[in-house]
């Protein structure tokens, strides 16, 4: 996980969800920016979260050069996309503190797993990402310029939970952010998506079970409530949480969790530890992004944003 303590006031209850819930021994990575950003971690894990049975490290962005000399030292384009947005190196830095072949499971700090659960099998090849509707591939200009090159992306990839294997095609990820140019476009997290996005049909794999791994987004519905003045907590009242394993409060819902925390509604008494169904990777085509985008763009004109604000 890549975690700033900028983020405890939501990610502290991630944590504090996962070492809880989890039905099996975990070792978890935190990568952050800075020696005193470490050490404020490591207060809040030694301090205020409960991490019995599993076991933790963290690392500062300095310790890990050495690490990146070695491993990205042919890769020029690879090393600059990692000095780009903090969250880019939820693709990159897993690579530098793991084993040829080990088992990599990639969580975002705004995760929380409600009930006793069991992480998905990693498979030998492939990737698996967690399913969202309608998709995080942003900004346009990228999406675009990925599909200029012929780069083929996933649809309805959403990058909460990603697991895979320390076996990257490092040439083919270095082509990758030489072709799409990255420097050219803005340092924003999303561009994160876009990356998976092209992994995913490049190595395969799938989608996590949505009906286990369920992601946050900005329906038609959760616009109406917002727009009658109905509060974030109150609308999380509707998410499934008895029955997922994992729920990602992407966009405004991660500054939600503390007080849907206090009100009772996030946690479950369930018992998920079979496995969930692996749902194939659905292309993105250029056509079918070029509807999309219409759409948005109409409903701009129409002046649909103004009127249902995004909560």
């Amino acid at each position: 996980m890549v975690l700033s303590p900028r983020s405890l006031s939501y990610s502290r209850y991630a944590l504090e969800s996962l070492f809880r819930n989890s039905a099996e021994p975990l070792h978890l990575h935190l990568v952050t920016d800075s020696p005193s950003d470490k050490a404020l971690l490591e207060e809040e894990l030694t301090l205020r979260q409960q991490t019995c049975g599993h076991a933790w490290s963290i690392y500062d962005e300095t310790e890990l050069k050495d690490a990146e000399a070695a491993i990205f030292g042919r890769f020029p384009h690879l090393r600059q996309f990692r000095r780009g947005h903090p969250c880019w190196r939820k693709i990159t830095d897993p690579l530098l503190l793991s084993s040829p072949g080990e088992e990599m499971v990639l969580l975002d700090p705004d995760l929380y797993f409600p009930n006793h659960f069991r992480f998905e099998p990693t498979p030998e090849h492939g990737l698996l990402l967690m399913w969202q509707k309608p998709n995080c591939l942003f900004p346009p200009e990228t999406v675009r310029a990925a599909m200029t090159a012929g780069i083929p992306l996933a649809h309805h990839v959403d990058i909460g939970v990603a697991h895979w294997r320390a076996t990257a095609d490092l040439e083919w990820l270095d082509w990758l952010v030489e072709k799409l140019n990255f420097s050219r476009f803005p340092q924003i997290m999303h561009i994160e998506a876009i990356v998976w996005s092209a992994l995913a049909i490049h190595i395969g794999g799938g989608y996590l079970d949505p009906r286990r791994w369920h992601c946050w987004y900005r329906s038609q519905y959760s616009r109406l409530l917002s727009r009658f003045g109905v509060n974030g907590v109150r609308s999380l009242r509707n998410e499934p949480f008895t029955s997922i394993k994992c729920f990602h409060a992407g966009g405004r819902a991660k500054s939600w969790l503390a007080d849907a925390k206090a009100a009772g509604i996030l946690d479950g008494n369930s018992s998920l530890t079979e496995p969930g169904s692996i749902l194939p990777f659905v292309e993105l085509t250029p056509r079918a992004y070029r509807r999309q985008q219409n759409i948005k763009h109409l409903l701009a004109r129409l002046g649909y944003y103004a009127v249902f604000q995004s909560i």
